[in-house]
Order: structure tokens, then sequence, then C-alpha cells
């Protein structure tokens, strides 16, 4: 594996457009449940209860969907940067990193360092919740603390229209501007790495392969095996923290002898 992390932190150093693509796996390793998998969210409700057209056209749905958010809320909601985060954050303050594509709602990104203009968030946010009528914004505690208040369903304070967590639901178009910037950015970077992520949700599971098409560098840092795993340059079977770690550190040593 050292073999691996000298030839990934290599083609850091050399490459000049970096995207990142980061998914549950990532998150999980901060404690964050993956929602997929057993004894997740998933076990505990059907998802068919939650599909956006469901949110829209009925209360019941919409006081079930805020039960739902709010368990998954409070297992994100203190959860702290790891390792990979930060080492992602720091690819950005070294002016190699294009941008960050996350399918990941818990902000933690932020929180490591990366900026909002180098982050594409394809599954929205549960850092803050808007109104589906007017378009509201509002801060996430704000509206949890009406709920912990009694409130089942939260409505808008300017409009009444229904509030909902600023998330990517079943049945929800994806946010097409950050979509099409993805793809964008995945066909014209020379490094794509694949954090955390088994590349199985489309779209976005298909732009490692947009990356590899137009000439990128593979690289895929993940437990388990991807989809991607035959056409990526270097695959990685391991925590994504400990890895990324390892990684920035030869970065850095390399980029001190550049100097």
């Amino acid at each position: 594996m050292n073999d691996q992390i000298e030839n990934i932190a290599e083609l850091i150093v050399n490459a000049k457009r970096i995207v990142v693509f980061v998914g549950a796996g990532l998150s999980t390793e901060s404690g964050i449940p993956d929602f997929r998998s057993p004894g997740g969210v998933w076990d505990k409700y059907d998802p068919e209860d939650f599909y956006f057209q469901n949110f829209v056209s009925s209360e019941a749905s919409r006081e079930k969907y805020w039960q739902m958010a709010t368990e998954m809320y409070d297992s994100m909601k203190d959860a702290m940067p790891n390792q990979a985060h930060l080492a992602v954050a720091e690819l950005e303050k070294l002016g190699k990193l294009d941008c960050l594509i996350t399918q990941n709602i818990d902000g933690l990104h932020f929180k490591a360092g990366n900026t909002p203009d180098k982050v594409l968030e394809l599954h929205g946010t549960a850092m803050y919740v808007t109104c589906l009528n007017c378009n509201k914004r509002y801060d996430r505690e704000e509206v949890q603390l009406r709920i912990a208040k009694g409130e089942k369903a939260p409505r808008c304070d300017e409009c009444t229209g229904p509030l909902k967590p600023a998330t990517i639901s079943f049945g929800q178009s994806m946010p097409e501007q950050e979509t099409r910037e993805a793809y964008e950015r995945s066909g014209t970077c020379d490094l794509f790495i694949v954090i955390g992520s088994s590349l199985v949700v489309q779209p976005a599971a298909y732009m490692p392969v947009v990356a590899h098409k137009s000439g990128a560098k593979l690289v895929i840092i993940n437990r388990d095996e991807t989809s991607c795993d035959d056409i990526a340059d270097i695959v990685v079977k391991a925590q994504a923290g400990p890895t990324m770690a390892s990684v920035l550190a030869r970065v850095r040593e390399a980029l001190s002898k550049k100097q």
C-alpha cells in the first residue's frame, strides 16, 4: 500500500485540475450512519413513504418525513470532519482542487475548511431548510427548535408554504446547475479522486467514467469494490481518513522539495 500512497501523492503533485468525488463512506468515518446500510434509517422507514410528491401533496406525509429527517439530522449535527475531510480541504489550500463533488448532505467539508465556491452538493444539504413556495431559507437549528416545541410539519412564516430540508428526496429532480457543472468539471480535470463511494447512485456515479474517457487519471479509495475499479489507475481498498492523511503527508514533503 505504501507504493500506492506514493503514486497517488505523485499524481496530486503533478496535477493541475483535481476533482474529488465523495460519498457516504467518507461520512461514516465521522460517525454518521450510512442510511442505506443495515440498521440505518431505511431499515426503520419505508423509502416509498418519502417520495417528493407525497411530501408536496400530504400533510401526514410531511409529518412522517420530518420525524425521519429529525432522526437523520440528530445523527450528523455534532459530527466533526475526519482526516479525509481535512485532506481535501488542504488540497484546496494548496491550489490543487478544482472542485469537490459530494453526495453527502452533512456539511462536514465546510467544517473542514473547504469554501462554498469549490463544493458541488449533488444531493443538497441538511444544514438549512427552504420554503417550497417562496424559497425563503431558514437555519436548520431554528426549525428543529420549532419541532421540539411541538410543530410536526413546520410552515413558512412568510407565505405559510411547507418547509423542507434542502436535501434531494426520492423523486425530486437533481439540482440542474450543480449536476451540469459537476459533469463539465469531470470532463476537464486531469485527476479524478473517488473517496468513500461505491459508485452505484446514478447519474453521479458516471462522473468518474466521464473523467476517464476525457484522459484524466482515476484514483479510487473505498473499502469495498466499485463499478469503476476496472478502469481506475489506482484502487486502494482501505479507510479514507488514514489513507488521505498519508497521501497528503507525502504531497507536503514533495512540494517542500520543489520550493
